[in-house]
């Protein structure tokens, strides 16, 4: 198409200072020397204004600067390195084909289409390849997509560095974009068919489109759903071609070289960028020698010299302002340049082919087309896309586990996996599993279709060796009740959670209460019932002062009647009783008000600090939570804790300052037991395990406080597993689905143990057995006190009975008026109970 331009210029008549444009055509190979040796050669021979090419990026590296030395534009129709946009670094450079970075916001846009995350990048070591590279990087970067890994190729050698099967295997993602010429397409695609990573399980998407058919027909399978992108011009995509112009290049192509025009529909996309490219050329010398018709001296003037280093465009600048402002509809679509950047602006198409087999073998069929900066979109021509393993399902880009054979190290840890010996009726006895742990393993098994060979860890395992076993290849992964720590994390990986722990601590169940028959009194403190009771004498006497002479029911009583009835009138009044007679001065009033205010504090103190003495009296455990052992309550020493786990860690870290201060146990049973035993006073461990011990194992044992330390179990796998994405989004999938949460129902909120959770807001008789036993004291002090008032009466009875048996009745008249005396004496003087109490 360059020939078919430049003779197209001639039936066009375009000629400058009278002459028709003269051209030279060479061949590269691909190395930059002899690129640059050809053009030097050229410029040395005659005068070049322009280049149009090279093809290949690394050539127009050492072109573009050589262009900038001599004054001549340089403009590429194939060359698409991002570098090469830079107008500061190549001012002498243009190009007719998209940058790559332009392909690469193409390429995120399908992997979002798709909903693909990841690739991995096959690339040339070249500039083309490792521009192409850098520019997917930043796309995916920018559109938060992932490139999980880069391999070379390289052009040297023409080999991979390193193993194309494990580096590919071994990877997160199932989607490899390979960015490379299509010589070494082929040559790294044939090394992939032989490794057997390419279809069904990998999509691979091609920076240049290949034949296909050169493979062995065996790989066709594979090689069906492989995708490519490339630049591809207007008239594929329905966009306005300068199609007059087209139509008589092709005539041209055909008058001249008929043997070698493939047809109108077969011509390579950047045979028709490189007539742009040539056109872009000839029309900016005719506008640079038009805008000179009156300057005497020739437009295509040199700076002569033999040395093509040393010869210079004396127009250079004129020139190069002229292609920048070069503006047409051309034969790949429409034709525009920027004073910013070396790119073409305008007309960026791209077409994604799919391949599909059909009856002449493998073909690339348009399947999706796209307008930068748009989106991509289905063709007016509609292609259905062939998936690889002949699927219309797009694929998800990820390692699926699928088929794998899977070594699952599993925990013996009620109820997470419970081991149980079954002998069947041949005597043959088999392990089975039970649990959280197999029921997930089954639910991630229908899901993912995988093929799991579960391996017990021995029962003296501690978790951080369990955890190491999948790093050094016991286990493919391991599952159970394994916390997922910071230091662990150092040297494998982790899934999303599988289930949400803390830490409690469990200890021995107590159910003997202490008695203190003097718990009544612990309200107030010693010293205030002093001053209580100082009160009451001090109120007492005040009383007896105010109310002595005005108050009847004190009158013609002893002192002693009167000051014990005064104290009596204040006690009743503190404690809201009432007494049995009423004050008459003013003083006394005043005093009783002060009584009152007094007695409703007191009481209502009184009765707030009781109730909640004898509610914490109800919780005889020894601490409450973690904060008490923290501050020492319990020794160091009867603090059992589970060696190298999690639950040691956070000992260290948390409570011991890193001193191995506990004492180590090294399974769940040998800490319950040692509980039981009293070896140990109290545990820290994971809460589900606890609760599920003590609502159905071990009755006797109690948890306490609050949970604390909230973190979660996940399943360890290798670091940076191929499959860790397939198993997260699995996981995850369970958990919105609430199977996660019907797991932990089904083994975690079963209870056989009578419940002990709840606190009893019955009070004992324990509790409140010293103020019964005072208020026996009281009872016996005055039945005492009753018998003793009635001693007298006892007496006169006795007396009675002496003078009946007499003879005189002078004398049993003297007796009985003696009698009658000390009767009415002791009736004025008497004290009865109720006037005590």
């Amino acid at each position: 198409m360059f020939k078919a331009a430049m003779l197209l210029s001639y039936q066009y008549n375009i000629t400058i200072e009278g002459e028709f444009i003269g051209w030279q055509a060479e061949q590269t190979t691909g190395n930059i020397m002899h690129a640059l040796n050809i053009t030097c050669h050229a410029v040395s021979v005659s005068n070049v204004v322009g280049v149009v090419g090279p093809a290949l990026s690394r050539e127009s590296h050492v072109i573009a600067p050589f262009g900038e030395t001599i004054g001549i534009p340089v403009i590429s129709y194939s060359a698409t390195d991002p570098d090469l946009s830079d107008k500061n670094a190549y001012p002498n450079f243009y190009r007719t084909v998209a940058s790559d970075f332009e392909t690469a916001a193409a390429l995120a846009k399908l992997f979002i289409r798709y909903s693909w995350t990841s690739c991995s990048i096959i690339y040339q070591n070249d500039a083309f390849g490792t521009g192409g590279a850098y520019a997917i990087s930043t796309a995916f970067n920018n559109s938060r997509l992932t490139v999980n890994q880069m391999i070379v190729f390289d052009i040297a050698i023409l080999s991979i560095r390193g193993d194309l099967k494990s580096l590919l295997i071994n990877a997160g993602t199932r989607m490899v974009v390979l960015w490379a010429e299509s010589l070494y397409t082929s040559l790294i695609l044939k090394k992939a068919l032989d490794s057997d990573v390419v279809g069904p399980q990998f999509t691979w998407i091609l920076s240049s489109t290949i034949s296909l058919n050169s493979f062995n027909q065996t790989f066709y399978e594979n090689l069906i759903g492989m995708f490519s992108i490339e630049p591809t011009v207007g008239s594929v995509i329905n966009a306005p071609i300068n199609a007059t112009l087209l139509d008589a290049a092709y005539r041209i192509w055909q008058q001249y070289e008929s043997e070698s025009f493939p047809g109108s529909m077969n011509v390579d996309n950047f045979a028709l960028f490189a007539f742009d490219a040539t056109w872009t050329l000839i029309q900016s010398l005719q506008q640079l020698c038009a805008s000179r018709i009156n300057i005497s001296s020739s437009c295509l003037s040199f700076i002569e010299s033999s040395y093509c280093f040393n010869r210079h465009f004396i127009h250079s600048k004129l020139l190069l302002d002229a292609v920048s402002r070069t503006e047409f509809l051309g034969v790949s679509g429409p034709i525009q340049f920027s004073d910013n950047v070396t790119d073409r602006i305008t007309g960026l198409y791209y077409s994604a082919k799919n391949a599909q087999p059909s009856s002449n073998g493998l073909n690339f069929v348009p399947v999706l087309e796209y307008f930068y900066p748009r989106d991509w979109r289905i063709p007016i021509k509609e292609n259905v896309i062939v998936w690889p393993g002949r699927t219309l399902t797009p694929p998800s880009g990820l390692a699926l586990l699928e088929g794998i054979n899977l070594r699952i190290g599993v925990i013996e840890a009620v109820p997470f996996t419970i081991v149980e010996k079954v002998t069947n009726p041949s005597g043959q006895t088999t392990i089975k599993y039970s649990g959280y742990v197999p029921d997930l393993i089954e639910l991630l098994r229908n899901k993912m279709k995988f093929i799991p060979i579960i391996e017990l860890a021995p029962s003296n395992m501690s978790y951080d060796k369990f955890v190491q076993s999948v790093s050094t290849g016991v286990y493919d992964i391991a599952i159970g009740d394994v916390t997922v720590t910071s230091a662990r994390r150092e040297y494998v990986g982790f899934s999303n959670a599988i289930f949400d722990n803390s830490l409690r601590i469990i200890m021995r169940t107590t159910s003997t209460v202490k008695i203190d028959l003097f718990s009544f009194l612990k309200p107030f403190s010693r010293n205030l019932w002093l001053l209580f009771f100082g009160t009451l004498i001090y109120a007492g006497i005040l009383i007896w002062i105010a109310e002595r002479k005005d108050n009847e029911a004190l009158q013609n009583r002893s002192i002693l009647y009167q000051i014990v009835m005064s104290i009596w009138y204040s006690f009743g009044n503190i404690v809201g009783y009432g007494v049995d007679f009423e004050i008459a001065t003013s003083a006394g009033r005043l005093l009783t008000a002060g009584l009152y205010i007094l007695g409703l504090i007191l009481v209502a103190s009184y009765t707030a600090n009781l109730a909640s003495d004898l509610t914490i009296a109800k919780s005889n455990n020894i601490i409450s939570g973690i904060d008490d052992i923290k501050n020492g309550k319990i020794p160091s020493n009867r603090i059992g804790i589970l060696a190298h786990s999690a639950e040691e860690d956070y000992y260290l870290s948390q409570i011991s300052n890193g001193v191995r201060n506990f004492y180590p146990l090294k399974t769940y049973d040998e800490i319950y037991r040692s509980l039981l035993e009293g070896i140990i006073d109290a545990s820290i461990l994971d809460n589900g395990i606890l609760e599920y011990a003590t609502n159905n194992i071990y009755c006797n044992l109690t948890l306490i406080g609050n949970d604390f330390d909230k973190s979660s179990y996940g399943i360890v796998m290798p670091q940076h597993w191929s499959y860790a994405q397939d198993l997260d989004m699995n996981i995850l999938q369970l958990k919105e689905g609430d199977d996660l949460e019907n797991l932990r129902q089904k083994w975690f909120e079963m209870q056989l143990c009578p419940d002990s959770s709840g606190t009893s807001t019955d009070i004992g008789i324990e509790a409140a057995s010293g103020l019964f036993l005072v208020f026996g004291v009281i009872s016996i002090l005055s039945l005492l006190l009753f018998a003793w008032k009635k001693r007298q009466n006892i007496k006169n009875c006795l007396c009675q009975l002496i003078y009946r048996k007499g003879s005189s009745a002078e004398t049993k008249d003297s007796m009985n008026r003696r009698s009658s005396r000390t009767f009415e004496h002791s009736q004025n003087h008497q004290i009865t109970l109720p006037d005590i109490v």
